[in-house]
């Protein structure tokens, strides 16, 4: 907590009630009426001391610990009745309130820094407030009949006042110390504790018998006052006050006598100590004001040091002969020399300063302008380069004035160098620019104006009097530009361009027109600008813009020629953002949807995803969504067929397409897309897919029928003799007895028909089953990609989607192509047919990999499974409503006979994976 707080602590009022209570032993020790406290009273000078020092505040927390302080000092010394001494300290509290109030007027906090303050202490703290203390005091002791008030006024006002004097400085020294901390160095330590012992002892010869003149300890007192301020007046003070307590005490002093003259001798003891405390207290504040003038003009020399070491210019000052004595900081560390190393040149200094310091090009100007100087004592300027302690050389204006004594001689001179060099620099970068310009004014790229406002033109280059044919004759005879401007432009310069060159000195950029010398116009860019300080004349660049004009007439004939082109196109164009959103449609889409796109605005949705809820047909939403998506995605082209909605409600077959125009950098900036009807297209695909199911399967009948009658033909001879010949053979065995050589004859006979019909069997067999000749080492990829191409068109009719995932690198199987395609197509088909009542996406897995020596197979379907996975498998049985049962049985025929393996299994939670391996031959080549 702060000592001068609101509210101070606790220790910092034990303090104050100490010095209080000690303060009213002092003054018993000299007092001038026993038994009346009237003496020199230091508590005044405390209290008055505090309360200046502390918050208004906090002002009644120290008049309580003044108050139990002062009836302490009562009850061990004064022995007043308690009115007393209430009403005695009553106006010592006054007199400290009144006393603190008036000081600080003067300014807070006091420090005594200045004489002003000094006699404020004097005048208001020691000489009026204590004026209030000793009319309560004197008029309390004539109320008791201790005393008479005429009598004891003086004595009480002498006493608060030499209070005042001797504790209100030693009070605000300790005070200041105290916040400041400020430690004496050992030498002022040394002269602190020797003037302590003179004064010392010229306090005790002079305040006892021993020597008759008291004032004999002022030289000391002043000495202590002038060299250590208010601490060294405020000690010595105290010094001196406790050395005349302790001779009042014994007796044995210069104010000591009979008792009849005592008093007398009081009163001179309180005058003593009152003009030695405001002898010193004035010493030390004449010495603090001289100090503070001395550092004050130390201050100000170092700041006028500091102020031209750092004045951005290179200072020196030489003797009227030109001999430096002075050089600033900067200019030293400029040139990285300093004043003294220049000095100890022998001879002349010029120069080879000049040599060493002036570029080589202006040395002998330099040179021969400063003896000139000299010798005439004619101030000169000069601009020239000067080496740094770099190397380099930088460009300086210098200044030299001579500083005369009042007979005219000069005393010495003064030179000011300025660092120019960032001017010159400017400067020749100006003149650059400047040619610059007046490059362009001559050159034939933009035509250049000078102009008045009242429709003058002042100058113009050639480029702008090509550009309306006039010549410089016309110029110099007196052209106008306002003349040259249209009836429209000038009605518009009038009214705006004129308005805004007054208003903010230059016109925006903008197109008009003028009239050529041959009565043609010429459309031009024209802007302007007025001069500096001026409003009424300026210049303007004009740009001639008849071949740009004639580009964007060829250009907009030629968006006019494509835009006729696209939207004649006999196919749908939409043009879309980044984002997929439809910018802009061909009238071709526009008539097939049968609204605009600005139809979808304000729906809530997006426009592609109006376009897409509107149009395409909910079976094939969900797939088109879903390509759409993934092609803004990657930025991939899109393809797909699928039904949209004509403007009629009919669905009709298309093929969308989009690819990504993109730019340098690869970035997608609009998708283009074309839309074709190919509904009748796919119309006929089905019909004759039909048309070819329908003859394939009249194929079949009539295959099976001729295999039937040729199964027929040639088996039935060979069945016929069988039979012919069992029955003779039963004939002659049912003889009595049997005749076995006829019955044994007749078995032969049976058996060899029996072989002539398996003759028959293995002969229509090898209709249906191929030589192991026609199988070739084949890549299995190419199979595959085969029997997608020939299932694409029913992919697309069935809404199925095929998941290839084939592994690369397959070695080759040999097989034969047409069989093993077969068994694929026969594979997919069944697969895909088992999905027609699944319901959401239909998707058929193709997988392919090499499983140790062999080539596997596999293909998925989510369909509803199958109940008997090896049963299938048999001739005839069948799970379709008109299936035959031979297509998985002739599948597992020709995988077996290649070799291989055919099976299938469930899969979970539904759906069916029908498994064909096939045996490797050889690793591909890569």
């Amino acid at each position: 907590m702060r000592v001068w707080s609101d509210r101070p602590g606790l220790p910092h009022l034990a303090i104050f009630f100490a010095a209080y209570v000690l303060g009213c032993g002092f003054a018993q020790a000299l007092a001038i009426v026993p038994e009346t406290g009237i003496s020199i009273w230091l508590p005044s000078g405390l209290f008055i001391a505090t309360l200046a020092q502390a918050s208004r505040r906090s002002w009644p927390q120290w008049i309580v610990a003044g108050l139990l302080a002062e009836l302490v000092g009562n009850v061990l010394w004064f022995h007043n009745p308690l009115p007393v001494a209430l009403l005695i300290f009553t106006g010592n509290a006054l007199e400290a309130v009144v006393g603190a109030w008036l000081v600080t007027r003067i300014g807070r906090p006091v420090r005594l820094d200045s004489l002003p303050e000094v006699l404020a202490l004097m005048v208001l703290g020691a000489g009026i407030a204590p004026i209030v203390g000793a009319t309560v005091a004197s008029a309390t002791l004539a109320w008791f009949d201790m005393q008479s008030f005429s009598a004891a006024w003086p004595l009480f006002w002498l006493g608060n006042a030499s209070g005042v004097l001797i504790a209100a400085p030693l009070a605000l020294a300790l005070f200041q110390d105290w916040r400041s901390g400020t430690a004496l160095s050992e030498p002022r330590w040394l002269e602190a504790a020797a003037i302590g012992l003179i004064l010392l002892g010229a306090a005790v010869l002079s305040l006892s018998a021993y020597l008759p003149f008291a004032y004999l300890i002022m030289p000391p007192l002043l000495w202590a006052a002038v060299r250590f301020e208010f601490r060294g007046a405020a000690v010595s003070l105290a010094l001196i006050a406790m050395i005349a307590a302790v001779f009042a005490t014994s007796g044995d002093n210069q104010f000591a006598g009979e008792p009849g003259s005592q008093t007398l001798k009081q009163i001179m003891l309180h005058l003593f100590l009152a003009v030695s405390a405001i002898s010193a207290v004035i010493v030390a504040a004449i010495s603090r004001q001289h100090q503070a003038a001395l550092f004050a003009l130390s201050e100000r020399e170092r700041e006028l040091s500091q102020l031209v070491d750092l004045l951005p210019a290179y200072i020196r000052r030489l003797t009227p002969e030109g001999k430096p004595f002075f050089f600033n900081k900067r200019l030293t560390d400029y040139i990285g020399v300093s004043l003294e190393e220049i000095n100890e040149i022998d001879g002349d200094r010029l120069e080879p300063a000049v040599k060493d310091y002036v570029h080589p090009d202006e040395a002998g100007d330099v040179e021969a302008a400063i003896r000139s100087a000299v010798a005439t004592g004619q101030a000169y300027s000069l601009k020239y380069r000067m080496r740094g302690i770099d190397g380099v050389y930088r460009w300086i204006e210098t200044r030299a004035e001579p500083l005369r004594n009042q007979d005219g001689t000069i005393a010495q001179w003064y030179s000011v160098s300025i660092d120019i060099d960032e001017q010159v620099r400017l400067y020749r970068e100006l003149e650059e620019r400047e040619g610059r310009i007046r490059r362009l004014i001559d050159s034939d790229i933009i035509g250049i104006v000078f102009w008045d406002l009242d429709g003058r033109i002042l100058e113009a280059n050639d480029a702008f009097l090509r550009m309306v044919q006039y010549e410089r004759e016309d110029l110099r005879a007196g052209l106008r530009w306002f003349d040259m401007s249209p009836p429209e432009w000038q009605e518009k310069h009038a009214r705006h361009e004129a308005e805004e060159l007054m208003a903010t000195g230059k016109m925006q950029a903008r197109e008009k027109e003028f009239f050529r010398k041959d009565g043609s116009r010429v459309p031009v860019l024209i802007g302007a600008a007025c001069f500096e300080g001026q409003s009424t004349q300026g210049v303007a660049y004009i740009l001639d813009l008849t071949a740009r004009r004639q580009a964007e007439a060829a250009l907009s004939e030629r968006e006019r020629f494509l835009w006729q082109v696209v939207e004649t196109l006999p196919v749908m164009v939409d043009c879309a953002a980044p984002d997929g959103e439809p910018i802009y449609r061909n009238q071709q889409l526009r008539q097939f949807l049968g609204y605009d796109l600005e139809a979808l605005d304000g729906t809530g949705k997006s426009r592609l995803a109006g376009t897409l809820d509107a149009g395409v047909h909910p079976d094939d939403l969900e797939g088109v969504k879903t390509n759409y998506a993934h092609s803004l995605a990657t930025g991939e082209p899109y393809a797909r067929r699928h039904r949209l909605r004509r403007f009629d409600g009919e669905y009709r077959w298309v093929e969308t397409r989009a690819a990504p125009m993109c730019d340098p950098k690869g970035e997608t900036v609009q998708w283009n897309v074309i839309c074709l009807d190919i509904d009748g297209e796919v119309q006929a695909q089905e019909k004759l897919r039909l048309a070819q199911e329908r003859l394939s399967r009249a194929s079949q009948a009539a295959s099976l029928a001729e295999l039937s009658a040729s199964i027929a033909h040639e088996v039935n001879q060979p069945l016929a003799a069988i039979v012919a010949n069992s029955h003779a053979c039963h004939r002659w065995l049912m003889d009595s007895p049997p005749n076995l050589a006829r019955a044994k004859v007749t078995a032969e006979r049976i058996i060899r028909d029996a072989n002539s019909a398996a003759d028959v069997v293995s002969r229509i067999r090898a209709l249906f089953k191929r030589s192991t000749a026609t199988r070739s080492p084949t890549e299995l990829g190419s199979v595959l990609a085969e029997g997608l191409g020939l299932m694409a068109d029913e992919v697309v009719r069935l809404r199925v989607r095929i998941d290839p995932d084939i592994e690369s690198d397959l070695p080759l199987v040999s097989i034969d192509r047409v069989q093993i395609l077969q068994v694929l197509v026969n594979l997919m088909r069944n697969g895909i047919e088992a999905m027609d009542v699944t319901k959401g996406a239909r998707v058929l897995g193709l997988r392919v990999r090499l499983m140790g020596d062999t080539i596997q197979t596999e293909i998925s379907d989510g369909g509803p499974g199958i109940a008997f996975p090896e049963k299938i498998f048999e001739p005839f049985f069948t799970t379709k409503e008109h299936g035959m049962g031979m297509g998985l049985a002739v599948c597992r025929s020709i995988v077996e006979a290649h070799d291989g393996r055919l099976w299938a299994e469930r899969n979970e939670p539904h759906g069916a994976t029908f498994i064909f391996t096939l045996p490797a031959e050889a690793k591909a080549a890569k």
